[in-house]
């Protein structure tokens, strides 16, 4: 018999920031026709409901939804389809609810905070005719037992239908699926525990519907895919006909029930219906047999070394293989007539092999930084033999300069383009990070580069790149110029850049265009018609940037501030247990369990969300290897201590005084030890606030007491001292995998500390209980904004912090000229406890709050006008 997987209303999720990458992008780009694009090809693929998600930082999330929504609504060929409104945010859910034509489903309540809040927000459902999932989760936490599923699913239950007048018809269950096989004794009837408690739901709350994550049952097994999708079939052929008519399913990766192997399928099922005590042991013991392609898991294939040697070292350099290529090498030399012919020869036409597919998105970042490290070594074994014969260098495509600019010390996305170029046979001089202009120009002329590539993360570093180009243009140079970095953008570069410099001013988004790039510019031919391509590409963009209106009307200052945010202080404001600054070091062990994984693989552009990407169909074997390599970096820096995290809290005395905050000495509030400045959302909100970070404090003439805190943490010392140790020893994928996984490590500390600030030093949520997946997705109370983001784009506001917590003494970081912090692998920020606080963009202000700012920071107007350039109304 085979898995009735028609029975199943399939939900397609790409329409999430926080699980697909490409829709992030296109969101905080504005680009939602594009986004819109996501939604179609979705429902063309077979979506009957389409899950819609803003809950990223970075967006004005509210706004968001309502323009996606809406746009939505004017495509006869996705409104066709109902909508799951998903977001962790209640004013979200109403806002994306108000803009819904049809039938939504909310994603999702439950009984976490109480039967209060959730049978208002179910009423609120209800009024707008939607749907809705409910999680079994209540006071006490997750249901993982039948009995706990059941009673929560049947105490939601009574309350929507009796309590509230919900249709039972529009309640979807999600009893919580767990992971079995992982070794716990008490997670082995997690699986019997769902498909039981589901046939009695069911039966407890007719008409009510069954959901659930499925992905979750194999988790254990991850890298396995054969067992893995055996795993889901199996589930699904009990589960289905124990109820369950609604989940999240990747038809494709489900094998025929009846097509299982027989001996994994008895062995799959003794785990999900926990038939024997050793079901786990058994399972592990057949896994490697079905491993790969499900058949028999095959011993190392070294096939490959009958080849001929030239052939050798191609597979090698694909495969990213070490093992043998200094042997190989050496063969090679050996049937040459010189040891430079093999750098030329073989060893070239195999890195060429690993451009071309890369170029045909065949290989993946990682694989191709791989493979500079096996050619460096066999580079650094030929060397020696070509000095001796006092030889020329081998003719490369043409020699880069690649420096990240003054005042900013981020270099991983600099460092991943240099190794792609070096695959390509350029010669790259990396200057590394805060690198002064004059410094990038006379080592330009002393080194005789092809062309010039600045990058930067900060967006100071935005006028330092023009400062570049105005210099290049004024010292009459005539190399082309590379732009690049996470702040950059083709309209930055058409509209700021481009014009101040003659010669050519390629935007390059990424690592695999950088390539493609640098070929059309060093011919002289190719040049002049890609100068020409750019030329019109970058008109194109400046008439749309002056076409480009705001989504939202633009309202004065004064009209902002007297739609400001109002939080509710009748309940006073947490004190904190002690005031004061207070040094904290964390064991980077601890920190490994805070990780968020997703940004990692983002890093090495591969695009998905943790775990599900260890599994996508695409980059998912690549991401394993990935993963591998990166905690076996993990445990290489926390056994050699190489690697060390610092940080530093500080909780303060303070309120509100307009739009900023001051802050006091003590709790008697007769000393300002200093003032946060910040700015306000000045766009029209028909439904909202126009928020401002100092909103979430109560004002000083109100006599309330309140408090803030602020933090400044790494997880770098010691970074680019272990990138260095390994660059020169020609392993520029560890050198950047050292990087990468400090950055995690740094983001991890910020998240551990927050958690000990609300639960210990602050303690106004001192019973919290929240996986590290709930951690991640912000489920906890108060928010530590970060300067230099979307709800405080202002980079100088840096400098209070370290002031008031004495950062570099306490941990060693500084701040550049720019205000980028060093270690690169660094994070601070403020801490708000409100319950009401959120996250959000502050987004473009007029010259009145322009004017406003500059007077309360003591500035100029120009000076301001420098610092806040990426929110002014014209870019």
């Amino acid at each position: 018999m085979t898995q009735p997987i028609a029975t199943f209303i399939n939900i397609g999720e790409r329409t999430n920031v926080t699980g697909s990458a490409r829709f992030k992008r296109l969101i905080l780009d504005g680009d939602y026709e594009t986004a819109l694009d996501v939604a179609r090809q979705q429902v063309e693929n077979g979506a009957q409901i389409i899950d819609i998600n803003m809950d990223e930082a970075m967006l004005d999330a509210v706004d968001a939804m309502q323009t996606f929504l809406n746009l939505i609504a004017s495509e006869p060929d996705i409104c066709k389809v109902p909508v799951m409104i998903d977001s962790s945010k209640w004013e979200v859910i109403e806002a994306g609810l108000k803009c819904v034509q049809g039938k939504a489903i909310v994603n999702s309540i439950s009984l976490k905070e109480g039967e209060a809040l959730f049978i208002k927000q179910a009423s609120l459902i209800k009024r707008y005719g939607a749907a809705t999932v409910v999680m079994a989760f209540d006071e006490d936490g997750q249901a993982d037992t039948k009995a706990r599923k059941v009673e929560i699913c049947e105490r939601s239950y009574r309350l929507l239908t009796q309590t509230v007048g919900f249709a039972p018809e529009d309640i979807i269950f999600d009893p919580n699926i767990f992971a079995v096989a992982t070794g716990i004794e008490e997670h082995n009837n997690y699986a019997v525990d769902f498909i039981e408690a589901t046939r009695e739901i069911r039966a407890r709350c007719p008409h009510s519907h069954i959901s659930g994550g499925l992905s979750n049952i194999s988790f254990s097994f991850r890298g396995n895919n054969p067992v893995r999708e055996a795993m889901h079939s199996v589930f699904l052929y009990h589960a289905i006909r124990a109820g369950m008519d609604m989940a999240i399913v990747n038809a494709g990766q489900l094998e025929v029930y009846d097509e299982i192997p027989d001996k994994l399928r008895d062995a799959v099922e003794d785990v999900i219906l926990n038939r024997r005590d050793d079901a786990t042991e058994r399972l592990l013991d057949i896994a490697p047999e079905f491993q790969g392609d499900g058949k028999a898991a095959a011993k190392e294939d070294l096939s490959w070394r009958e080849l001929e040697v030239n052939k050798r070292l191609e597979h090698a350099l694909v495969k990213g293989i070490t093992d043998y290529i200094i042997d190989d090498t050496e063969a090679a030399r050996q049937a040459a007539d010189k040891p430079l012919h093999v750098i030329e020869g073989p060893l070239m036409d195999g890195m060429n092999v690993v451009g071309d597919l890369f170029g045909e998105g065949k290989m993946f970042l990682p694989q191709v930084v791989k493979s500079a490290r096996v050619m460096k070594k066999a580079v650094a074994y030929l060397q020696p033999y070509i000095e001796a014969e006092k030889s020329d260098d081998a003719k490369s495509n043409g020699k880069i300069l690649l420096a990240t600019v003054k005042g900013d010390v981020h270099d991983i996305g600099k460092n991943i383009v240099g190794v792609v170029l070096q695959c390509n046979n350029f010669e790259v001089i990396d200057l590394g990070v805060m690198v002064p202009c004059q410094t990038i120009l006379q080592t330009a002329l002393d080194e005789q580069v092809d062309m010039i590539g600045l990058s930067g993360l900060i967006t100071p570093s935005l006028d330092e790149m023009v400062h570049v180009a105005k210099e290049m243009e004024r010292q009459d140079f005539d190399l082309p110029l590379l732009i690049g970095g996470a702040t950059t953008s083709k309209a930055h570069t058409a509209v700021k850049i481009e014009h101040n410099y003659h010669a050519p001013v390629a935007y390059v988004a990424n690592a695999s265009r950088a390539v493609g790039v640098c070929q059309k510019l060093l011919n002289r031919g190719s040049r002049e018609i890609y100068a020409k391509e750019l030329e019109k590409e970058y008109d194109k963009v400046r008439q749309q940037h002056a076409r480009k209106q705001p989504r939202s009307r633009p309202v004065t200052l004064e009209e902002a501030r007297a739609n400001a945010f109002v939080p509710d202080f009748s309940t006073p404001p947490p004190v904190p247990n002690k005031l004061g600054v207070f040094p904290v070091d964390a064991d980077l062990a601890t920190l490994r369990n805070y990780i968020d994984w997703t940004p990692f693989f983002l890093t090495w552009s591969l695009a998905g969300k943790y775990p599900r990407i260890l599994d996508d169909d695409v980059v998912g074997e690549q991401a394993r290897s990935l993963f591998d390599d990166a905690n076996a970096m993990l445990d290489e820096v926390i056994a050699s201590g190489s690697l060390t995290a610092k940080g530093v809290i500080g909780l303060f005395a303070a309120n509100r005084t307009q739009d900023d905050i001051e802050i006091y000495q003590d709790d008697s509030r007769s000393e300002v030890i200093g003032v946060s400045h910040h700015l306000r959302q000045q766009t029209l909100k028909k439904d909202f606030a126009n928020y401002c970070l100092s909103d979430f404090v109560a004002p000083k003439e109100s006599g309330i007491a309140d408090y803030v805190g602020a933090f400044a943490v790494t997880g770098g010392i010691g970074e680019d001292a272990l990138a260095e140790h390994y660059k020169a020893a020609g392993d520029d994928y560890n050198a950047i995998m050292v990087k990468a996984v400090a950055d995690r490590l740094a983001e991890a500390f910020a998240e551990y500390l927050h958690e000990r600030v609300r639960k210990e030093y602050w303690g106004y949520a001192n019973e919290e209980a929240l996986s590290n997946e709930e951690l991640i997705r912000e489920k906890y109370q108060g928010i530590r904004p970060a300067p230099g983001y979307a709800a405080c784009p202002e980079h100088t506001e840096k400098q209070l912090i370290w002031d008031l917590l004495d950062a570099e003494a306490h941990t060693s970081m500084t701040l550049t000229e720019s205000f980028a912090m060093w270690p690169g692998a660094s994070v601070s920020g403020w801490y708000f406890s409100h319950p009401q606080c959120r996250y959000f963009a502050v987004a473009k202000i007029q010259d009145d709050q322009l004017h406003d700012y500059a007077q309360r920071k003591g500035w100029s107007t120009e000076e301001a006008a420098r610092w806040l350039a990426p929110n002014l109304q014209d870019g």
